[in-house]
């Protein structure tokens, strides 16, 4: 383990409407320690009540993804998409040249959280571009996104993959970097790494670090595991 990003020590935004936890440094919580991990520039894991959302704005340049974890979210852009992406569904956004976006909680009445994720591309100025998907979990580690959108995941434009890892209380798994760089983020549960806990909200870097051998605890475990390219 290389870096360690516990959940407490993120920053957070409550504006009423949204409550925000960040992972990394974003909008007006800034910390130079935390700018982000390899090409993996934002998590933020928001919290949206009933019937509000983020108003029209613009993006460009960036490939942004979406994990639904509570709800659903009503999508659409200045390219003409508009869906409702709800949750256990994956959505990734390539902002390109640029694009307008809203996201709101698709429900006037029950809460909407997900997590955003930014991811820097390796290339600039292209088409922006839009795909959702709902991936259904095979084996331990399940890949999501990928470079070239690989059996039935979504793509993306950075040597750069998303996976699902999810293990039952007490199953063991071990994380491989192969030369790269990885980093964990844990949605739920508990896992043990190397006579240290972590849980709900925590994430773990590994840029140096080969292998690493987790344990889930009793309830189990759902994480995101990103595979990056080192160096960056």
């Amino acid at each position: 383990m290389d870096y360690i990003r516990r959940a407490d020590d993120r920053g957070r935004a409550n504006f009423g409407w949204l409550d925000s936890r960040h992972s990394f440094s974003f909008g007006s919580y800034f910390d130079p320690r935390h700018m982000g991990f390899s090409v993996l520039r934002v998590i933020n894991d928001d919290r949206v009540r009933g019937g509000a959302g983020f108003p029209p704005h613009g993006h460009r340049d960036m490939e942004i993804i979406s994990y639904i974890l509570k709800g659903s979210i009503e999508h659409r852009d200045s390219t003409g998409n508009r869906y409702k992406v709800p949750a256990g569904e994956v959505q990734r956004m390539s902002a390109g040249r640029g694009i307008q976006h809203s996201e709101y909680n698709a429900s006037r009445t029950e809460p909407l959280r997900f997590l955003q994720i930014w991811i820097e591309p390796n290339v600039t100025g292209i088409e922006p571009g839009y795909e959702q998907a709902s991936i259904e979990q095979r084996g331990p580690l399940t890949p999501l996104v990928t470079p070239d959108g690989r059996d039935g995941t979504l793509s993306i434009h950075q040597d750069a993959s998303l996976s699902r890892l999810r293990l039952a209380a007490g199953e063991t798994f071990t994380l491989e970097t192969h030369g790269r760089a990885g980093y964990l983020h844990l949605i739920n549960g508990k896992v043990k790494m190397a006579d240290e806990e972590f849980g709900e909200g925590d994430g773990i870097g590994f840029i140096k670090t080969r292998e690493q051998r987790l344990t889930a605890g009793n309830e189990g475990v759902e994480a995101l595991w990103f595979d990056l390219p080192r160096g960056s």
